[in-house]
């Protein structure tokens, strides 16, 4: 296959001129030859959308330590699973680090652990370690 990008009325003076291909192009045959390929729209986030949608999606632990008063700090955990008992959890992660702790209801963020000092790895290899969640899927914020 011959690709030319010449007008059509110079392609037709064109061949005509050597007379090599007088018979086999013809404005009508060439330009109906031709493949048009229009571009489709990509979506770039189509298979991150699809893994969030399914059953599989993946839910985050987030545990996050705050400054609270000069020295004083607070480890939050959020994002367990709503089967969880949250007091047993925390009375378990108080006798284990030696800190005193609650359980708050937020309203946008459901129960959320609060404990006493900077307990973030402890609470991550805990909750590891007792089977809670996986360590993928636990996110730890803070400075």
């Amino acid at each position: 296959m011959i690709i030319c990008y010449i007008k059509s009325n110079s392609m037709s003076l064109l061949l005509n001129m050597f007379g090599l291909f007088s018979g086999l192009f013809d404005k009508q045959s060439f330009m109906s030859d031709l493949d048009v390929q229009v571009p489709t729209a990509f979506d770039p986030f189509a298979d991150a959308n699809a893994e969030d949608s399914g059953a599989g999606a993946k839910e985050y632990v987030h545990i996050r330590v705050q400054q609270r008063n000069g020295r004083k700090s607070l480890t939050t955990v959020q994002g367990l699973k709503k089967e969880f008992s949250y007091n047993k959890i925390l009375k378990d992660l108080k006798k284990e680090f030696c800190c005193n702790g609650t359980v708050v209801q937020d309203p946008e963020l459901g129960q959320v652990i609060q404990l006493q000092g900077d307990q973030r790895k402890n609470v991550s290899t805990f909750l590891v370690q007792a089977g809670i969640v996986k360590k993928e899927n636990i996110k730890i914020h803070g400075f």
